[in-house]
């Protein structure tokens, strides 16, 4: 039977053990009974996107309770894999919002608590590299505490396939309805930390990962070596917008060879309050006005941003007139697919049967692109998970 949102909130009133932060959140919204449904009416929804919403007590908020009832359905689906999955076990990133890395060894303690080995980031990395991590250590699944580029008062858990892949809407019912058989989020076990670290079923990762992510994209450059002009000449503007790319991107263009980058300092350490821009998100021209005075100053070619979790990216080119003008995601990808192309077919290693995957709200411009390139075009439903599915295939 659906519980109500009274006895929701009575049960994490009666409940002895509760966080004292949520017990002093809880006292706080007492008195507004409209308020006290937004939190208790349901379960927060958990979707292919995995869930994401406010930080606050309750069962339709972001909290320790939520997050662990979440890894707890996940924990379920995993050892309903069988052993091979428990021991190649999950690997979670997180990002610089609030609570992300307390929400992150929640998930860990879940996790450990069923015998599932865990690799933990040792401090905030982009989405794209854990993704790489789920590969590069063999792990069955990837978990990224992040809210993307939500206001500061979100926070969200998104869950990878061992592909590294977000997870498609099959396995996303699946955990849904885990979540729902589960009951009670108040009264999940977690495991002791220390005691996990000391048995090697949670491990520390960083360096290593990020080193192998950077020596990986090298491998696969089709510009191996900059011209002089491009290593000396070239300016670009760089900023994480307070999050999570600030180290990994600024070691990738150093190591490409770029010699002319600058980050915004006032934006370049991870901020969970995203405090010189109203809204973190890239594809705001807005979030780029720091950004831009710098670029003006530096007289830059390029700028770069990125979203918190880095899984999101915006570019501002500089015209004629000397104005820097956003590109669109639509005009990003139409330029990367004609330089991949173009050098591939210069280096005669265009394949005879290649495919161009884009999902449906994908401009067709990159379709026209393929087409002179001799490449015909597939499309998915919107997002990479459907890529990476085809993947697969």
């Amino acid at each position: 039977m659906h519980e109500t949102w009274r006895a929701a909130y009575q049960r994490w009133l009666n409940f002895p053990a509760l966080d004292a932060e949520m017990r002093s959140a809880l006292d706080a919204i007492q008195t507004d009974e409209s308020l006290v449904v937004e939190h208790f009416y349901r379960t927060i929804d958990f979707g292919t996107g995995g869930m994401r919403g406010e930080l606050g007590p309750g069962t339709n908020r972001i909290n320790i309770y939520t997050i662990r009832k979440a890894t707890e359905a996940l924990s379920r689906y995993l050892l309903s894999q069988g052993e091979q999955a428990r021991q190649s076990g999950v690997v979670i990133a997180y990002d610089s919002r609030h609570k992300s890395p307390l929400f992150a060894e929640e998930a860990a303690k879940v996790l450990g608590k069923h015998g599932i080995r865990v690799y933990l980031f040792d401090r905030v990395f982009p989405t794209p590299i854990l993704s790489f991590a789920v590969r590069h250590l063999a792990a069955r699944a990837g978990i990224v505490i992040t809210a993307s580029h939500n206001p500061a008062s979100y926070n969200g858990y998104k869950v990878y396939g061992s592909d590294g892949a977000q997870i498609t809407p099959d396995t996303a019912d699946k955990l849904m309805a885990l979540i729902k058989e589960t009951g009670d989020e108040l009264a999940i076990e977690v495991a002791d930390e220390r005691e996990l670290r000391q048995t090697g079923m949670l491990s520390t990762i960083g360096d290593s990962v990020l080193e192998a992510y950077l020596e990986q994209v090298k491998s696969i450059r089709l510009h191996t070596h900059l011209s002089e002009s491009a290593r000396d000449d070239v300016r670009i503007i760089f900023t994480p917008l307070h999050g999570t790319t600030g180290e990994a991107i600024s070691k990738g263009l150093a190591a490409f060879g770029y010699q002319q980058v600058a980050l915004v300092q006032e934006q370049a350490d991870p901020d969970p309050d995203f405090s010189s821009v109203s809204s973190p998100n890239p594809e705001d021209p807005q979030a780029f006005a720091l950004a831009i005075r710098d670029a003006k100053a530096a007289h830059a070619d390029l700028i770069i941003g990125t979203d918190p979790d880095g899984d999101r990216i915006g570019v501002l080119v500089k015209n004629m007139t000397g104005d820097y003008v956003p590109l669109t995601g639509n005009q990003i990808g139409a330029l990367l697919l004609y330089d991949v192309l173009n050098q591939k077919k210069n280096k005669g290693t265009l394949p005879d049967n290649g495919i161009m995957m884009k999902t449906i709200v994908t401009s067709e411009l990159g379709s026209q692109i393929a087409r002179d390139f001799g490449l015909v075009t597939e499309d998915t439903l919107t997002g990479f998970k459907y890529i990476g599915e085809k993947i697969a295939e």
